[in-house]
């Protein structure tokens, strides 16, 4: 998560929004690769689990982080228990998870931009017209085309590349760029996005991870320590596991119910 990378992706960015802004038809083309004229239909969509293929590269992105939801879930019932988790560890990866395959896409852009999915085009039997990536007023009404949910989300494994240990960080980025190119690759093959729908998504997740590394590891006046998550998150769950214990009448232990009070004076 360096400064190199993050001009690469900028470079990549403007590459692709200027390439296929200027020449919108390239991306018709690119999906043409995986279309049957004969039987007028993306014949992926047909092969025997395929379908299971395209949800096991899910399940995979979405393992990395399951540890972080859990210890989340835990130490919100429990703050009384630290953290199954790095603080850190756990903040960043649910954090960029939420954002890139989450809030930018399925909240943000599916919902407002309407560019059509290929399946939904003209040129590939389809009732819409197609539209450029930058154009939102295609004629889909939700769930569009516009950037690639699962596209993000398994460029997103570039989180957990990053706190890979140092010596073997390169091949955590090599493997989440191979991982995130194979499952793309595969939703255009199902005609359920174009080419700037997946590459953009992965830019978008990208630029997420990097900013959001930054401001917990790296910047000085906004980085973080595990115990600060850990303190933080006692603090929110406090009151609420308090309650629960007066509602089976017991109290929390007196060592506990002192630690929380310096922290609140700290």
């Amino acid at each position: 998560m360096n400064r190199t990378g993050l001009l690469i992706a900028l470079g990549l960015f403007a590459a692709i929004a200027i390439i296929f802004g200027v020449w919108p038809e390239l991306d018709l083309k690119l999906a043409a690769l995986f279309y049957d004229p004969e039987t007028r239909r993306f014949p992926t969509t047909s092969l025997p689990y395929a379908q299971l293929a395209r949800d096991a590269a899910m399940w995979i992105a979405w393992a990395f982080v399951a540890p972080s939801i859990l210890a989340l879930i835990v130490k919100l019932i429990w703050p009384n228990r630290p953290l199954l988790v790095k603080g850190r560890t756990m903040a960043f990866l649910i954090l960029t998870m939420l954002m890139s395959a989450g809030v930018l896409t399925n909240l943000t852009f599916k919902t407002f931009w309407g560019r059509p999915r290929p399946v939904m085009v003209t040129e590939f039997n389809g009732p819409w017209q197609f539209k450029a990536w930058w154009d939102p007023t295609g004629q889909c009404g939700r769930n569009c085309s516009f950037f690639s949910g699962e596209g993000a989300t398994a460029f997103w494994t570039y989180a957990p590349a990053a706190l890979a240990p140092p010596s073997v960080r390169p091949y955590a980025y090599v493997a989440a760029t191979v991982f995130g190119i194979a499952t793309s690759g595969w939703r255009m093959a199902f005609g359920g996005h174009f080419f700037t729908d997946v590459t953009i998504a992965g830019l978008v997740s990208f630029l997420v991870i990097w900013l959001i590394h930054g401001w917990i590891y790296r910047w000085p006046s906004t980085r973080m320590t595990d115990e600060d998550i850990d303190r933080w998150l006692t603090r929110i769950a406090w009151p609420g596991y308090r309650w629960r214990l007066r509602m089976i009448g017991r109290q929390p232990k007196p060592s506990f119910v002192n630690r929380i009070t310096e922290q609140h004076h700290d």
